[in-house]
């Protein structure tokens, strides 16, 4: 039977995930929704129901494509749950169609069969759109009309059928927590116990999470969408759509048949935002809940641009609209997992039907396994937000600002707009004075190059990328590369998350997470993984020793923070501490980093005084220091860390010290070039949850003899296989032919693999890029091709790393 569990909300999601719970086993199961299902008044009972697989996150195109194979298997009294038309995203201009094959590229990547179009084979594919117009389409055929209220129908039938019990019409009230844990939900009539409470209550979900304390960054904003009245050139339509779905990005529409009619939905005008405590409700709502009044001022726009696609609509009129709710987060990824707060407490929140099933199949998963086989969900889980990110002003003007860009052409590198700046280092104040050109990051204010190195131009001569690589790039970027390479460069590496693990099971805590000893003298730094049972890597850290029961621990970000606190039994004598807020780190990195530090201390920085990966506590200057030697960028140096309050002292003593001896500023450009010469891997581009150590390079970071630890047994058992893919470097030959990540590679005419990351190494002469290949393709020599856009670049498998291969810079 499994554990009792409550599920909120009973739209696609929820429906979703009974259906898989109970398909697994579990049957002690309640869904309730406040509405009269199957219809009940959410985003799922009005959704237009187009599904477009395409994204450029491989998590959102799998979940899509189970959607779709999910929803093909079901069928209400012999009525399909889909409609295949397949789907076309069109081009109206040059850039749109370039952005066209960057998609074609994310699908190829992702498994997804598509096909850029010639502008006659689209409108072919779709005889209503203006051939004078159209310069080519995007073609999905697996895309289709997702029958949103049907399947819900359909999915709590077959829940029913296995003992789930579906109480509509019943509006929850509260959740009950006892100890930090739910014990059930009160609904208006009557308590219902669990052990379990997961929240699908879509635009409602924020109401739901704040009863158990939580922060839901998830606001419901208004979008449009309106029938059209009936179109002479659909009289007489035999059934409810024949010719693909539509995008028409350029102009932030999308549009599908009805019959004789034409449906359009339109993103091009203003955000209309709405508090979830502010939707009417089920009784009061005029239509349903979720369905504002039709803004026809709001509309026009859209309904011009979409007669100018398709000239049939000019002589039509609108002849229903609505202003429909659906939920927007800050980086528009769903919110699944559980509550870091209440134990027991679940969401599955801001999920568009387009991922419906998946999106339940990944949540039933991670509740009967304890993780996700089928999904690499670290994109979409709930507590990866930093504390401003749950800030009420930080969302609300974070997915206006999305809803906005929902079709607009974004670089890799696009920056957040408003509000900024809104978290700064304390040597943020000398990089504004030195130029700095700065991008985002998780708030952080991280500059890319600073203006006032354009004088190593004269130095260095710095290959220009194509044009999309170009963009917020500088030439610049290569001088600082190469001057690190040659001299001395500061790097502001403050928003680099650090935890203080201490107590007396600090030391026990991080032998079982991490697949690395620990368990050595003070001043020992340990490179290392932590792992999920299934071995797949969540995360790569280093682990300082700076006392017997002390340890600083640099991660990648808020999810490693939760995975640390989540392993904490109860009564263990372990504290675990975000510190980066109240610290901050510059690395001071390249051959005349020893010289730069060593004038500030009296402490011995020499090669046998700080030895590579050795810690220390000292003073630079005035100063009180963490001093970690190693490098992120390949070269002699040292991470060092103060706390706020020093670090502008700190920043001042390392430029005046180092002016002898041509110190500079650097980048987030140079570094992204620097690492990858050395072959230095970033979690969440170069491995994720889906990847082993041993395919991703990372084997070393593995002590098999340490004792247990958690994805051992997992490793144990496939120590004995080689990989059957490795993540590999690729390097290029031509010169402006640099990669950004994602790109399909090939092997003559078949996808084999996608890029990771890239960058143009300014050491070596040449673009570099790490891909994610068979093992039989890696091996050094071998050319295989890239696809860039509508291009083909060669590349040639080259051992790593491609600097320094002895270490010998960064060891002396």
């Amino acid at each position: 039977m499994g554990p009792k569990v409550v599920v909120i909300g009973a739209g696609v999601v929820g429906a979703a995930l009974v259906d898989e719970l109970s398909a697994s086993g579990w049957t002690d199961i309640t869904i309730v929704d406040q509405g009269a299902l199957p219809a009940a008044g959410g985003s799922s009972s009005h959704a237009p129901g187009l599904v477009f697989q395409v994204n450029s996150a491989k998590v959102m195109t799998k979940l899509a494509r189970y959607t779709v194979r999910r929803l093909s298997e079901l069928d209400l009294d012999g009525q399909p749950c889909f409609l295949p038309t397949g789907s076309i995203e069109v081009a109206t201009t040059p850039q749109r169609l370039a952005e066209l094959h960057r998609r074609h590229g994310w699908a190829t990547s992702w498994g997804l069969e598509a096909e850029v179009l010639t502008p006659a084979q689209t409108v072919a594919k779709h005889d209503l759109l203006d051939p004078a117009v159209v310069l080519g389409g995007l073609w999905v055929p697996t895309d289709g009309l997702a029958k949103g209220v049907r399947t819900i129908e359909v999915q709590l039938r077959l829940a029913r059928s296995r003992g789930v019990r579906v109480l509509d019409r019943h509006e929850v009230l509260s959740v009950r927590t006892d100890g930090g844990r739910v014990t059930g939900v009160v609904t208006d009539r009557g308590e219902l116990d669990a052990d379990l409470v997961v929240c699908c209550a879509g635009i409602w979900g924020p109401r739901i999470a704040r009863m158990v304390g939580m922060r839901l960054p998830l606001t419901p904003l208004a979008h449009q969408f309106a029938w059209s009245s009936p179109l002479t050139e659909l009289a007489g339509a035999a059934s409810e759509a024949t010719r693909p779905i539509l995008r028409h990005q350029s102009a932030d529409l999308y549009l599908r048949e009805r019959g004789d009619r034409m449906g359009v939905g339109y993103y091009g005008h203003r955000p209309m935002p709405i508090g979830a405590d502010d939707i009417a409700s089920v009784a009061e709502a005029p239509v349903m809940p979720s369905v504002q009044a039709f803004t026809p001022d709001d509309f026009r726009p859209g309904w011009a641009d979409a007669g100018a696609l398709i000239p049939a609509l000019q002589s039509a009129g609108v002849d229903e609209g609505m202003n429909g709710l659906f939920s927007f987060t800050p980086d528009n990824m769903p919110l699944l997992g559980e509550s870091a707060q209440v134990k027991g407490f679940w969401v599955a929140e801001a999920v568009w039907v387009t991922h419906s099933a998946g999106v339940g199949r990944a949540m039933a998963e991670w509740l009967v396994d304890g993780h996700c086989s089928s999904f690499d969900l670290h994109e979409c889980d709930v507590n990866r937000f930093e504390p401003h990110q749950l800030s009420p002003a930080y969302v609300l003007a974070k997915d206006c600002q999305n809803y906005v860009e929902v079709y607009d052409i974004l670089h890799p590198l696009e920056p957040m707009l408003e509000p900024r700046p809104m978290r700064t280092s304390p040597f943020y104040p000398r990089q504004v004075e030195l130029g700095a050109y700065f991008l985002e990051a998780s708030g952080w204010e991280r500059p890319q190059w600073h203006e006032a190195n354009v004088g190593l131009m004269e130095r260095y001569a710095v290959e220009r990328p194509n044009e999309w690589a170009a963009t917020h790039w500088s030439p610049i970027v290569g001088a600082e590369a190469r001057a690190t390479r040659d001299g001395v460069a500061l790097f502001d590496m403050t928003p680099l998350k650090r935890l203080e693990v201490s107590g007396p099971g600090a030391t026990a805590l991080l032998q079982w997470l991490t697949t690395g000893n620990v368990d050595t003298a003070v001043g020992v730094v340990t490179y290392c993984l932590l792992l999920d049972v299934d071995g797949g890597i969540r995360s790569d850290i280093t682990v300082a020793r700076l006392g017997p029961t002390r340890y600083q621990v640099g991660v990648n970000g808020n999810l490693d923070l939760d995975w640390f606190t989540r392993h904490i039994l109860g009564g263990a004598s372990v504290s675990v501490r975000d510190i980066t807020a109240g610290t901050c780190c510059v690395g001071v990195w390249g051959p005349r980093a020893r010289d730069v530090v060593q004038a500030l201390t009296v402490d011995d920085f020499s090669g046998g005084g700080l030895r590579y990966f050795r810690a220390t506590t000292t003073h630079v200057g005035t100063s009180p220091v963490t001093a970690l030697r190693l490098s992120y960028v390949g070269e002699l140096g040292y991470e060092l860390y103060t706390t706020s309050d020093c670090g502008l002292a700190l920043w001042d003593a390392l430029w005046e010290s180092g002016l002898r001896h041509g110190v500079i500023a650097g980048g987030r450009g140079a570094f992204n070039s620097l690492r990858l010469e050395k072959g230095y891997r970033a979690f969440g581009a170069d491995m994720t949850y889906e990847h082993d150590p041993y395919e991703a390079g990372l084997g070393f970071a593995v002590k098999l003899d340490k004792g247990d630890f958690l994805g051992r047994d997992a490793l144990v058992k496939r120590s004995g296989a080689p990989p059957s893919r490795k993540l590999t470097c690729l390097t290029v030959d031509a010169p402006s032919a640099v990669v950004l990540g994602k790109e399909p590679v090939y092997d003559g005419i078949g996808c084999v693999g996608h890029v990771t990351s890239a960058a143009f190494g300014y050491t070596i002469g040449k673009p570099i890029a790490y891909a994610w290949l068979p093992a039989e393709l890696a091996t050094p020599g071998r050319t295989v091709q890239i696809g860039y856009f509508d291009k083909y670049v060669d590349a040639v498998v080259t051992a790593e790393p491609l600097f320094d291969p002895t270490m010998s810079r960064l060891r002396g």
